[in-house]
Formats: C-alpha cells, structure tokens, sequence
C-alpha cells in the first residue's frame, strides 16, 4: 500500500487539504478533502457497459452520516441513518450537474461517485469539499472525464462578496451563490438571494471564477503526482472500418433532414412538433429497413437524426434568428394565469405559459404544523415549505407512481428558495405555509412556472407576501468552433433538448431571489451570464405585469375553510400554571375546545382554530389562567378535597379550583360565620360553591379564599377572616413543562 500524500493550499483564512491513498483503496479513485474540521471522501468506480441503454448511466450519491456531527438518529426505534433527507439529493443534484456535462455522453459504462461526509463543524459547509472532492477523485481515475473543475461558495455581506461564509453568514447574506467551472467558463449555479440586483450578482459570479485557480492548481498538482492512465472504456473505441460505416450513414441523415426540417420547424403545439418529428423520422429509417443494414446501424441512424435535428435548431436560432415554434429570440410564449380556481382550498393559482401548466395550492396550517429539522447540518423548525409533483400524464406518458424522486425535490426546493425571502416573519403572520405545484402539463419550465402559480396561489390565500415572485429560463444555443452564441427567453422543452443550456431565475421587480443554472457543454462565458441575467429581468417583468392585473395584491381576509390564529403573550412565569402538571391543564382546554394551542419560551401562545365560538372559549380560559389573581374577587368554584391536620386528622379546610389549573384554600374558619367542628359539616368534594379572594401569596403561589366574606354577617361577628399570620396551604400550579401530551399541545421549547 503506498504512502497517504496530503497536498494543501489556504483558502479565505482556512486550510484546503486533499489527502490520496489513505482511504478506499479498491475504488478506481478516491480521496478526501478538508475544509476546516468539514471532511468528505470521494470514490469513484466503473461497473460493466450496458449496450443496450441509450444514455450514460451515471450515478452521483451524497452520502449523510449523522456521526459526523456526533449525533444519534432522533427516531425512536430505528437508530441508522435512512432514505437520503432532501438536503442530502440537493447537494448530490449539486455535483451531478457540474461534473456530468465533462463526460462523453456515448459512454455506456455505469459510473458512480458516492460522496460521504465523515465529519462536519457547523460552520463549514460540505457542498464547497464535496465538489473539490469529486473533480479530484476522477480526475485521479482510470476513467476519461474532461475536468478538473472546481468549486467556490461567494456571500455577499456588508457592500462585499467574501468566499465561503459561515451558516451565520450566508444567513445574514444579501446573496448566496455556488458556482463551478473554471477561470474562463461557468459550468454550475445555485444562488438564493433577498432581491439582488443583476449587476451585484454578475459581480460576484466573475470574482467567484477567477477564485478558482488555486484549488484547479491544487488539483492539478495531486493529478500529477498520484493519477492513474486514463482507460478507454470499450463503449468508446471504434475501429476505423467501424468510423467509415457510421459518416456514411451521417452522409445520408445529415442531408435528409435539411431536407425535410421545414416540415419539422415553425410549430408552436408540441403534440403536433412530436407527430411531424415520429413521422419524418420513420421516413428517415425505411432508408435504412434493407437487408444491407444492421439492427446497430438503424440504432446509430436514431442517433444521429436526433444530432442532426439539434444541429439544424441551433442554425436556425444562430443564422436567421428564430426559434423552432417561430418565436423571436426574446419572445415569451402565451400567458395566461387564474386565482381561486378550486372552492375548498386556502388558496390557488394557475398558470400557464405556453403548453406548460401549473397548478399550485396554499395550504395553512397552526405553528405547531412546522417541519422539525434534526439532520447532520440542520436542527430547528421550518414554517415554509414548497413541494412539486411531475405527473406522468404532464408529458403524455404512462408510468407508475412512486414517491418524489430527486427530480421533484430539486424542483420543489428551488421554487421554495426563490419564495422565502418574500415569505412575511412570523410575528406578522404566525401561520406554517404548505405549497404544493402539480405539473399539469409541460413543455420546458415548469420550475419557473411553478414560481408564478405558487405567488398567485399565496396572494389568493391572503399571505401577505412582501412581493411577488416571477420565474423565467435563459436557453442558449452556440457554435464554439466559430466563437457564435445566442440566448433565447422562456426554452421549452425541444430547445432545452437541443440547446446547451438551462438557466433559471426568479425575482421580483427589485432583484433576484434564487437562480439554477446547468449547461450540457463544457461551461458558458461570463459575457453570456450576464446577458441571461439582463434578458431574464425584461421577461419577469412582463411576466409581473400579467400577475399584477390578476391578483393586484394579497386578498384581505383568509378564506372561511382556513384556520384562524389568535397570538397571546403570557409572563412566561406562568407558562407551568397554563400546561400543567403532565400537561394536565393545557390538554382539559383542547379537549374541552378542540383547538391547537403552542407555546413559546419567550411566553408567545398561539391558539389555532376554525371555529370562532370556540377559539373564543378557550382564549377566555388562558386568560383566567395566566392572568394575576387579585384580591377581593370572587368566582364561582368545585371542591376538590378536603385537607386534614396531618398531625391530628382534623378538617382544616377545603380546597377550591377556580379556574382550570388555578385552586386556593378556604380554611375552616373561613367557612363560616360561626364556630364549626368539621369542613365536611357544610362543604364536600364536588360542591360549586361561590368564593371570594382574601390572600395571594406570589412568593409561595398560594391563594386564600373565603366563603363567608360573601355571606350576611350576622350581628356580632367579628371582621378577621382568620388569614392574619397564616397560610392558606395551598400551591395553585405547577411548572413542569416536559410533558408533551398526544393532544393538541405542543410545547415550543424543543423539550421532549
């Protein structure tokens, strides 16, 4: 076994190392790279080829384990770690999408990069290492891949852009951008952002790139040292009679579509585009039907129409300047878009941008409807979440239905990242947001549909968002052997097939709120970034306008079948007198009025209902709860027990609940006017009786009640109640807040 090499640069403060040969020596290649006290192992392998796929099986896996951040799975019964969480596909989403475009599509071996995190520190996050780690691991391998790329995490903060920010950081962060690529070209992108203008996001874009040339120094330098003779893979090696065979049929498909593309061009239905391409392929393959030709030829003759095809859609845009459908480059295609379309629902919307429909639907729930987070990097709760479904009938097609797959949570998760920011706090609308986009028909974007439907869908719900969101896509078709590109606006789905590029963005009037960008070739230059980011705000703008006479704002009431919530603020000393011993009192209120109630440390309660009678009732009972007891009132109460000399056995007094959670003692001597022998004489548990508030002991939580202060007092009697010196006994309440009850109560403290 050779020796462990370690090879390190410093990047922003911090130590960048890749250390080779330590670890997974039966894997083709394999390293780890630390960032800070953020470890994560690469390994790359090759498995057998698969002739009969017509795509490269690559396989990216990020690979969470909670011992990294010294944590034990919280389920109760099940102690490892499970499916991928949704973090864990993002970020594997994150490196596929960077390093897949490096390969040679015609590749036919399965390739997988798994991705393990081994250690994290909390403030270093593993997306930055992960992605150094996989360039490097293949760049180190047997297997031909056209790297190396590298990484860099950008935050803009306080009027500059500094490299790899801390969570607190990116948290108080203007803008956030991951990109990948290298000093010349931009391969990868994600980006959130709190309205970031397009020049400020161009700006740290470029000085991200030129960020890279370090860390590619880096990598290069443990290529050189430790990396294996690339292999060929069989799937690639073609012989020369082989070559010769497969340019005489390209000779043929080649001029046949040329040919025939005006029958195949000009068409804006996709349905009617898919029939005219099925139609002028078979003509294309009845060419190729004779005994003269094999079945791999006719395979490699598919093939080659589909290159052809995409070839001729790129000349059309780059020579003549429009598109497939006949759109001008910058021309949107049809809008339409609705609100309440569905009757029972908190809120709708619907949108439509040419065959690409989306439906989004506002769902309200009570704060204790949060998402609890208890991950490797992330703990706490999350009140806003966007989830989409892709159907198969959105395309045509039939397929089982599963759960989401990684496509659905990308999706999902870049429209929820482009909506936070304009999500209002909490304090100005307490309620946990569910949105979820259904794809009811696609042709090309419905990411950046789901963002309109999903604004129109909380405006409808009456959520107060601060500004409406709008997304589009930048497709781009090039030529790079003459230096020749052109961007088109708002791709659908045959331009995002022939094209080479995706790039997503989303914002209000006033800036970006997130941004997803993938290219098929090896990167893009800054120049063409730039004008994506240019050409994207025009199209939102239009796309705002059409929102703004829809919906013009947010509704003014929330619709009759949402639930309402009422915010209280309580001492949070008397956060124990409102639950309970056991959660005893909080419990008896939501049975008794079936609404949802949380609590917060600071003393914030939130009371949740649809029913105003009863969300009434039970505001009515906190507030008798939690509020001070005074003396010299009086309420009607039950007596709960008798209390005994502990010493003689005697009846002392009687204990009265009041209220819910809240008793107090009347001492024997305040039962009556006249000398008694026994409590019992006059009172018995179960009795209402009406008493009076003669004491409050606030150190001690004890209260005094008297019956006889509101009885005649017969001539004679004396006037002291008999409380001067003595205790009335009795504690009103507990503060044991552990509990955590089946019910409707949920304790907001985090507390088991």
């Amino acid at each position: 076994m050779k020796k462990p090499q370690r090879f390190e640069i410093e990047i922003a403060g911090r130590k960048l190392a890749i250390e080779v040969g330590k670890y997974a020596g039966q894997a083709d290649g394999s390293c780890t790279v630390q960032y800070g006290d953020t470890v994560v192992l690469a390994t790359v392998s090759k498995g057998g080829v698969r002739p009969e796929i017509d795509y490269f099986p690559l396989m990216v896996d990020y690979e969470e384990r909670l011992y990294a951040a010294g944590k034990i799975k919280g389920a109760r019964f099940v102690k490892r770690e499970g499916r991928p969480t949704d973090e864990a596909v993002l970020t594997g989403r994150l490196v596929d999408r960077a390093i897949r475009p490096l390969f040679d599509q015609s590749i036919r071996h399965d390739v997988q990069v798994i991705l393990t995190v081994l250690s994290v520190d909390q403030e270093n996050d593993p997306d930055f290492p992960s992605l150094i780690a996989a360039s490097t691991a293949l760049m180190i391998s047997s297997i031909p891949w056209g790297g190396p790329i590298a990484g860099m995490q950008m935050s803009y903060l306080e009027n500059a852009w500094i490299l790899n920010a801390t969570y607190e950081q990116k948290e108080k962060a203007t803008a956030n951008i991951f990109i990948s690529g290298t000093p010349e070209k931009l391969n990868m992108m994600e980006a959130d952002a709190k309205e970031a203008p397009e020049e400020i996001v161009g700006a740290g874009i470029e000085q991200g790139l030129s960020e890279l040339k370090p860390i590619l120094e880096l990598i290069g330098e443990v290529t050189k040292t430790c990396g294996k003779e690339k292999e060929i893979p069989e799937t690639l090696v073609v012989t020369d009679e082989h070559k010769k065979r497969q340019q005489d049929i390209v000779n043929v498909v080649d001029p046949f579509v040329k040919k025939n593309f005006d029958r195949i061009s000009n068409i804006a239905d996709k349905i009617e585009l898919s029939t005219a391409l099925k139609s002028v392929k078979a003509e294309l393959l009845k060419i190729f039907a004779s005994q003269e030709y094999a079945d791999h030829d006719r395979a490699f003759a598919t093939d080659a129409f589909e290159e052809a095809y995409a070839k001729e859609v790129a000349r059309m845009v780059l020579e003549t300047g429009k598109r497939v459908d006949g759109r001008a480059l910058d021309e949107l295609r049809p809008l339409s878009a609705e609100v309440a379309v569905l009757p029972r629902t908190h809120g709708s919307g619907l949108f439509a941008r040419g065959e690409t429909q989306i439906l989004s639907v506002v769902t309200l729930g009570s704060p204790g409807d949060e998402q609890l987070l208890d991950e490797m990097e992330l703990e706490g709760k999350k009140r806003f979440f966007h989830h989409y479904n892709f159907p198969p009938f959105s395309v045509g097609e039939v397929k089982p239905l599963r759960g989401p797959g990684r496509r659905e949570i990308g999706h999902g998760a870049l429209v929820e990242k482009a909506l936070l920011a304009m999500i209002p706090e909490k304090e100005a609308f307490p309620y946990t947001i569910r949105i979820v986009s259904e794809a009811l028909s696609s042709n090309g974007s419905t990411s950046q549909a789901s963002i309109v439907a999903s604004s129109l869908a909380l405006l409808d719900a009456g959520v107060p968002m601060k500004k409406p969101v709008a997304g589009i896509s930048i497709g781009l078709f090039s030529d790079e052997a003459r230096g020749a590109y052109k961007t088109v606006v708002d791709i659908q789905g045959i331009e995002d097939h022939s094209g080479d590029m995706d790039f997503k963005i989303a914002g209000t009037r006033d800036g970006i709120t997130a941004i997803q960008y993938d290219t098929k070739i090896a990167g893009i230059p800054i120049a063409v970034a730039i004008e994506a980011l240019t050409k994207a705000r025009a199209a939102r703008f239009q796309i705002l306008d059409l929102m703004a006479t829809t919906i013009p704002t947010h509704r003014a009431e929330l619709s009759v079948y949402a639930p309402r919530i009422e915010v209280l603020h309580i001492d949070p000393e008397k956060i124990g007198d409102l639950i309970g011993p056991g959660g005893k009192i909080i419990n008896k209120i939501i049975e008794q009025t079936e609404v949802a109630i949380d609590i917060e440390d600071d003393g914030t309660v939130f009371v949740t209902s649809e029913n105003a009678e009863m969300m009434k009732k039970a505001l009515g009972l906190i507030d008798q709860i939690t509020r001070e007891i005074m003396i010299g009132e009086v309420y009607e109460g039950k007596v709960t027990q008798i209390m005994k000399d502990r010493n003689t056995g005697s009846e002392i007094g009687a204990i009265v609940e009041i209220m819910p959670g809240r008793d107090g003692m009347v001492h024997i001597s305040e039962i009556a006017w006249e000398r008694i022998p026994n409590v019992s004489d006059r009172v018995n548990v179960g009795d209402a009786v009406k008493v009076k508030v003669v004491d409050v002991d606030k150190e001690r939580g004890r209260i005094g009640l008297s019956i006889k202060a509101l009885l005649e007092r017969p001539q004679g009697a004396g006037d002291d109640h008999g409380f001067s010196g003595r205790s009335s006994g009795f504690s009103h309440g507990s503060r044991d807040r552990r509990h955590s009850p089946h019910g409707g109560f949920r304790d907001r403290s985090g507390r088991p």
